[in-house]
């Protein structure tokens, strides 16, 4: 048999229920909603910044060569597709291109259809490794997710989905 409501009180219920005692004329639903969604994001995502650091990236540098394995073969971008893909500055890009560089995990090269251009490449240890990384962070992300059954992990994900088309209109 499943907790009441009642049984089931969190953090941000505690926080939800003194507002209403000091400002009770504020609707605190939203607050409700986006409250769980940061403090489970900062959740699943310090465990996953864990989980990358036993390979020895951290959650930003997992993005950046996943970004790569994502594109498919031959895993290279442009400095440029990789800032807009993970919403980065070139100045943020720039530093963990360097890093990940000097880890033998990318490499940049002149890109051959622009002599401005540089593309960013997957070497064979970064492919080894984001292949490796991304089992690990799934495994991370699913542990959280098991709390649900498929059923409820499928509507919150359509339900999520509503709400970011919504908030990105």
């Amino acid at each position: 048999m499943n907790a009441s409501p009642e049984q089931r009180k969190d953090a941000v219920d505690a926080i939800v229920d003194q507002w209403a005692i000091v400002r009770p004329d504020l609707d605190t639903a939203a607050m409700a909603v986006f409250g769980r969604i940061n403090r489970l994001s900062r959740t699943v995502g310090d465990r996953q910044e864990k989980a990358y650091g036993r390979f020895g990236i951290s959650r930003g540098e997992f993005d950046v060569l996943a970004t790569l394995r994502r594109s498919g073969e031959p895993y290279t971008l442009s400095p440029r597709q990789l800032s807009a893909t993970l919403m980065l500055t070139t100045g943020g890009m720039t530093g963990r291109l360097d890093k990940l560089e000097r880890a033998g995990l990318l490499r940049r090269s002149p890109d051959p259809h622009d002599r401005r251009g540089l593309q960013v490449s997957l070497t064979d240890e970064g492919l080894r490794l984001v292949d490796e990384a991304v089992g690990a962070g799934l495994a991370v992300q699913a542990e959280a997710l098991s709390a649900l059954n498929a059923e409820q992990a499928g509507q919150l994900a359509d339900l999520l989905r509503e709400l970011l088309s919504g908030a990105t209109r």
